[in-house]
């Protein structure tokens, strides 16, 4: 019965991550380039009273055994990399990535970060940077004079000068892949940094070696299901209570084991 509470108490903190990882899904919703995660779980030690296949009697084998389990315990948590809905701006700062990829920017410390947000905007120098300030990196320039700007499905920047019909190229989007997506560490602000988990970027042309095109005017929105993140969250709740249940039996049980013999 002792052992009941600690493994009905495994089980409500469990939940409470599976509803904290939902929480933050659902609050993400509207996140440009948000990727949603999921709780995994695995089962902890086992306590064997009786090994399978070990005697049963002295002419028998047990076939199955007796093994109890002490209850469950957080494997990871799973970042999921599908693509998300695409939400017309008509910004020409704006860019999605269509399939695999990420964006790569600068950080102040000189470091690079990814990220799928492709909200950009220009700074007071005329780079384009992140809604954070982090530019892009290979560092883009837009002119003072420009009238229009062009981004190319192969990430290739250009724009139109006043007085000039013929548009210039100023820049060139670079992309990078991971072997391991999901093991990219979240910084906060939609970047992300590779660690070993994740392997090393793999940089290239939007649209070439297996990375994603890019559409102009476009922002990727968040791959987060509202109804399918409702019913995970109920089947969470329902498993926390249940939970609670057993140890509030547990505890009734040894209360009346107690009183015997009273």
């Amino acid at each position: 019965m002792i052992r009941a509470l600690y493994t009905a108490a495994t089980g409500l903190e469990a939940q409470q991550l599976n509803i904290d990882v939902i929480a933050n899904n659902l609050a993400n919703v509207s996140t440009s380039g948000f990727k949603k995660s999921r709780a995994d779980f695995q089962d902890l030690l086992y306590q064997t009273s009786r090994e399978p296949g070990g005697p049963a009697t002295s002419t028998t084998q047990s076939s199955t055994g007796i093994q109890v389990g002490l209850g469950v315990r957080p494997a990871a948590v799973q970042r999921i990399n599908a693509q998300g809905d695409f939400n017309q701006t008509t910004n020409p700062l704006d860019v999605a990535i269509g399939g695999d990829g990420y964006f790569q920017v600068t950080l102040p410390d000189g470091s690079t970060a990814f990220t799928r947000a492709g909200a950009f905007k220009l700074d007071s120098t005329g780079s384009v940077v992140t809604s954070g300030g982090d530019p892009l990196s290979p560092q883009i320039n837009i002119p003072t004079a420009a009238e229009s700007i062009a981004v190319g499905d192969d990430g290739t920047v250009s724009v139109t000068l006043a007085g000039q019909s013929a548009p210039s190229q100023v820049g060139q989007i670079q992309t990078a892949r991971f072997a391991n997506p999901s093991g990219l560490r979240a910084e906060g602000s939609n970047l992300f940094k590779e660690t070993d988990s994740s392997g090393s970027p793999q940089q290239g042309t939007p649209g070439q070696d297996g990375l994603g095109k890019l559409t102009q005017g476009f922002l990727e929105g968040s791959n987060v299901s509202v109804v399918e993140e409702l019913v995970a969250m109920i089947s969470g709740q329902r498993a926390y209570e249940i939970n609670s249940r057993a140890i509030s039996a547990a505890d009734e049980m040894l209360r009346t084991a107690a009183s015997i013999g009273r």
